[in-house]
């Protein structure tokens, strides 16, 4: 395999998808060398595509977000409720590998395109389909957003304080997860097919089951001691010393100093060999049945130091800490640079701005981005030129509003 290659080369995605969870997913296919063709609405497109901050381009305004999420893709306007647009999405689906789609179980059937009609034309797809509740149960018809999958799946219960109500993270954590867990369960149905010689099959994800898979050992320390993990602020819940400390200069900074032997270095760096040495202090039992007094002498310490101090003191003595990035500071960050998670990119004015990496990072492989979410309907006359349709007939699907 050549260095300019890509582990999906070849592999053909068709994404029936709008905002967060399915085009996520198609995005990672994406970045990795596969050929995604995602399916739109005519006139209105995927709604990601004014979301958050605009940007003025030649077609109005499009949302930065979308030039990130839909890197990579081709947009294909197709009406499905047109019965000509289903024939066209039919051929596409006969040359896909896989197909992803986020919308509420049913519906793809409606248009004739559910799982028994595609796989009749296509034994080999894979069909991943990502929905609030999965494509079965008594919940499966109902709709649900991330939002709604990280309260289910246990996420949202054990986030915030305990003395306030829950509290979601800045982003909407609970699609991505899903998101991930559909590209994994993409790749894994077709190492079976092509590697096992088996067939295609469908990939279920719900996104309250995504987030629930995350849970750590939620599930069994209630079966077994019946215990409720509840929100216990910024403290790792039952893991010590693991918080977020406040420095004399105002800044908050994340100290995980948990393992046997950190603790230990930490104790000495700070002038605490007496709590170093102490044989009740020696594993993560005893640290945390005296976590207040832990938590109390870090806190001292941090307080009486600039950031930068105690950065340098816990560097020195190899202990885990950082301070709590804002994007501002990414920018600027030597280990994000040298990583080169914040790549250069040119808005569709010229204007250059960063976006992210692409994660993970293959040695022989790399993902990259290719291209910028592309306008509406960019590839549409292209990829039916590529199914066998003619100029004429092209002409009149968009007469017709088919496309």
């Amino acid at each position: 395999m050549s260095q300019s290659a890509k582990p999906l080369d070849g592999v053909k995605v068709l994404e029936f998808g709008t905002l967060i969870a399915g085009p996520f997913c198609s995005r990672i296919l994406a970045e990795f060398g596969a050929e995604v063709i995602k399916i739109e609405a005519p006139g209105e497109g995927d709604p990601l595509r004014k979301w958050r901050k605009l940007y003025p381009t030649g077609e109005g305004e499009t949302s930065l977000w979308w030039f990130v999420q839909a890197r990579n893709k081709q947009s294909v306007t197709l009406n499905l409720k047109h019965p000509q647009g289903i024939e066209i999405a039919r051929k596409l689906v006969v040359e896909a590998d896989i197909v992803v789609e986020n919308f509420r179980p049913g519906v793809m059937e409606k248009l004739g395109l559910g799982w028994e009609a595609l796989s009749a034309i296509n034994p080999g797809l894979v069909m991943v389909r990502l929905s609030g509740f999965g494509q079965t149960g008594p919940m499966a018809s109902q709709p649900g957003f991330g939002a709604i999958g990280e309260s289910m799946g246990g996420l949202r219960y054990v986030t915030g304080f305990p003395d306030r109500p829950p509290v979601k993270t800045g982003i909407s954590i609970g699609d991505s997860i899903a998101a991930l867990w559909g590209s994994l369960g993409a790749l894994m149905a077709l190492r079976h097919r092509e590697v096992k010689g088996g067939t295609g099959q469908v990939v279920d994800v719900a996104l309250y089951e995504a987030v629930f898979a995350m849970m750590e050992s939620l599930v069994p320390e209630f079966d077994v001691f019946g215990f409720v993990r509840e929100r216990t602020g910024n403290v790792m819940p039952g893991i010590t010393p693991s918080n977020t400390h406040t420095t004399k200069d105002g800044k908050h900074l994340i100290i995980g100093a948990n393992g046997d032997a950190i603790f230990r270095r930490l104790m000495l760096a700070i002038g605490r060999a007496d709590l170093a040495d102490d044989p009740q202090l020696t594993n993560n039992a005893g640290r945390d049945a005296r976590a207040s007094e832990i938590y109390g002498v870090i806190d001292a310490w941090v307080a009486e130091n600039d950031a930068e101090a105690v950065l340098c003191t816990a560097a020195e003595a190899r202990v885990p800490a950082s301070r709590i990035f804002s994007v501002a500071d990414m920018f600027d960050d030597p280990q994000f640079l040298a990583r080169q998670m914040l790549e250069i990119a040119q808005l569709p004015d010229g204007k250059e701005f960063r976006i992210p990496g692409v994660v993970p990072k293959l040695s022989l492989t790399p993902g990259e981005t290719r291209w910028l979410g592309p306008e509406l309907g960019e590839h549409t006359e292209g990829v039916l030129h590529s199914l066998g349709y003619g100029t004429e007939e092209i002409v009149c699907f968009r007469q017709d509003g088919v496309i």
